[in-house]
């Protein structure tokens, strides 16, 4: 079966340009020219991802990515002409999984596509745990104890690192070079900001601190 990916960007030029690169790179592309039709077209099409303009007019990017996320865990790329560094946390916070900065490399976007569905792929089933913490590869599933923990591919991706290594200290860059595939060209606050997101959902039912900060080295996965 085809891999499904959405466009949905109000730029013509934009959605024309990709859609003939992604069907060139064997991908069936579907598009849309405003967030509500985005929103109506990822419902009928259910993508395997989600590629995202944020200035959009009357229900932005931004929006769109909330509403997507809340719904399901569909890998959202963002494409973004605001170069600041609060910009990007923003679309992170929002739910993204990565974003590409306007004007944009085809190759760079092309390689952050693949990347972000070879997350998406089925693995030959492993578990893993630690503590009350378990990890099901092959079914992409956390539980905390007997609590099925709902996670996007990239929360996914980050926990298993952790779980991978535990008690061992973690460093900023580590994380990035082993969860960001794609390299980013100017700082960002993105393993802050999904570490934030992991604690929130591990600690949901008031449980102890799995993920801890190591202030000026990283962060490390220990008991609390």
């Amino acid at each position: 079966m085809s891999t499904t990916v959405l466009v949905i960007d109000d730029d013509p030029k934009i959605t024309q340009l990709l859609r003939r690169a992604l069907s060139m790179e064997g991908y069936t592309v579907h598009t849309a020219s405003s967030g509500a039709e985005g929103l109506e077209e990822a419902r009928a099409s259910e993508p395997d991802l989600v590629i995202l303009d944020i200035l959009m007019p009357v229900i932005d990017g931004l929006e769109v990515c909330r509403r997507l996320r809340a719904v399901g865990d569909t890998p959202i790329l963002l494409l973004t002409a605001k170069d600041e560094v609060a910009d990007r946390v923003e679309g992170l916070d929002s739910g993204a999984d990565d974003y590409v900065v306007k004007p944009f490399s085809l190759d760079e976007l092309l390689a952050r596509v693949r990347a972000l569905l070879r997350r998406r792929e089925p693995a030959v089933g492993e578990s893993l745990r630690f503590l009350d913490l378990s990890l099901h590869t092959g079914t992409r599933t956390a539980h905390r104890g007997s609590r099925e923990i709902s996670l996007s591919t990239t929360e996914f991706e980050l926990l298993h690192y952790f779980v991978r290594h535990p008690r061992r200290v973690l460093s900023r860059e580590a994380i990035l070079n082993a969860v960001w595939s794609a390299q980013f060209d100017h700082p960002t606050n993105v393993v802050e900001v999904y570490i934030g997101y992991l604690r929130a959902k591990l600690e949901a039912a008031d449980e102890s601190r799995l993920i801890h900060t190591v202030r000026g080295a990283g962060y490390v996965l220990k008991e609390a």
